[in-house]
């Protein structure tokens, strides 16, 4: 059987092909710039040279198709025809809260992502045009939606509700959502068999560190609370994000230099964050690199986000009434030895005692590694996520009518002879 994972964003689509018999990957790549122009596929299988085809894709139905050729090309290829591929999943970033799992897609479905698309305006409009693309291009197959949003449908009020008007909430949906929710899943469940717990007596804090960055207080399996809000745009300071600011800075400085909304917002999410700081750089080992020259600015970038991932750890703790571990993951998070060094700096009064040097030796290809003394009351761990995985087994489950919600839903992952 074999899987079809799409991820349609406003210029581009990320696919992956993943033949469930045999648990892996056959298949992956990405079209970019969709909708620009001078488009085109890079197609990437294991043991072949990377296939790059400039192919102009004015749409998401010309991109999917190029993808779906791309997949079933005499050379190029993995699979002999279409019928191969037996179901099709959608990354779908924003749920709102209309859903607390993923779902196969029909009309009402759809209906109900584009009745919340005005909560993440960059972001669902291209999923839509992504699945409808799909549907057309693949009509005869199952579509199933994953959403972001969806693990962090658990949250309590007082986590979520923020002390604005209710009426927002009630007019307009302005609450905390959260995202990054398959990979926060994926690593506290797997962490919960680190620690030889079941995961209903487990109090876990997850941070998932790349470009984007969240930080998510999981209580028995359960998100309780969650760093990125009505939007990623609040929490931890990211690549280009500048996550939790004073709210009257924007528009201060639309009065100072005569900004639009639209502009503050582009700046907001674009151009601030370590690059705003370094005013250079968005790749940690870039401003890694330039910090240990002596750059200050960049000193300064590590600094910052050093802090700020310290405070959410403390404030998750007191969240959860202790924590019996803490996971880095995510291409920062699972590669980057100095943030997660200096992120913990100070914390042995909790009962994080860092074991530095195999902190500094840890990286993705480790695996899943504890990088806490043995003796650490707090364990630390480092587990390179696995969403594509999550996105697989809801397709499946739901294809073989199996599937439930996280919590009752025996993922392959959670079992104690898994391996990563």
């Amino acid at each position: 059987m074999d899987i079809l994972a799409l991820n349609c964003g406003s210029s581009s689509v990320k696919y992956q092909l993943f033949n469930w018999d045999r648990r892996c990957v056959v298949a992956k790549g990405v079209v970019e710039r969709v909708t620009i122009g001078d488009s085109f596929i890079v197609h990437e299988v294991p043991g072949r040279d990377n296939y790059k085809e400039h192919h102009e894709c004015p749409d998401h139905r010309v991109a999917i198709d190029l993808i779906i050729r791309t997949l079933i090309h005499p050379q190029q290829g993995v699979v002999k025809q279409m019928n191969e591929i037996s179901a099709v999943g959608h990354r779908v970033v924003h749920g709102g809260e209309k859903f607390t799992c993923s779902v196969p897609i029909d009309a009402t479905v759809l209906d109900a992502i584009r009745s919340v698309q005005h909560l993440a305006p960059l972001h669902n409009p291209p999923n839509i045009s992504g699945i409808e693309a799909a549907q057309s291009v693949l009509p005869d197959v199952p579509h199933i939606a994953i959403f972001d949003t969806a693990f962090h449908q658990t949250m309590p009020a007082h986590a979520y509700t923020y002390p604005l008007p209710y009426q927002w909430y009630t007019d307009y949906g302005v609450r905390r959502y959260g995202f990054h929710g398959t990979s926060h899943l994926y690593v506290s469940k797997r962490a919960a068999i680190k620690l030889g717990k079941p995961l209903s007596d487990c109090n876990i804090i997850t941070l998932h560190i790349g470009n984007g960055v969240s930080h998510t207080a999981i209580k028995g399996g359960r998100s309780m609370d969650t760093s990125m809000g009505l939007t990623p745009l609040e929490g931890a300071m990211m690549g280009t994000r500048c996550g939790d600011i004073d709210p009257a800075i924007p528009p201060f400085i639309m009065d100072q230099e005569g900004c639009t909304p639209r502009e503050i917002d582009s700046i907001l999410n674009k151009k601030s964050g370590l690059l705003g700081i370094t005013g250079r750089f968005t790749d940690r080992r870039d401003v890694i690199a330039e910090a240990q020259k002596g750059d200050e600015r960049c000193q300064l970038a590590l600094d910052v986000e050093a802090y700020r991932l310290k405070k959410y750890i403390g404030a998750y703790a007191a969240a959860l009434g202790g924590v019996d571990a803490v996971v880095f993951t995510a291409g920062v998070g699972e590669n980057a030895g100095l943030i997660r060094q200096k992120a913990l700096e100070g914390l042995e009064f909790m009962g994080i005692h860092l074991d530095v040097e195999k902190n500094l030796k840890t990286f993705s290809k480790s695996g899943e590694t504890e990088i806490t003394k043995p003796d650490s009351p707090v364990k630390v761990f480092v587990i390179p996520t696995n969403e594509e995985l999550v996105f697989v087994e809801d397709v499946v489950a739901i294809l073989n009518g199996s599937y439930t919600d996280h919590m009752n839903f025996a993922y392959s992952f959670t079992s104690p002879e898994y391996k990563p």
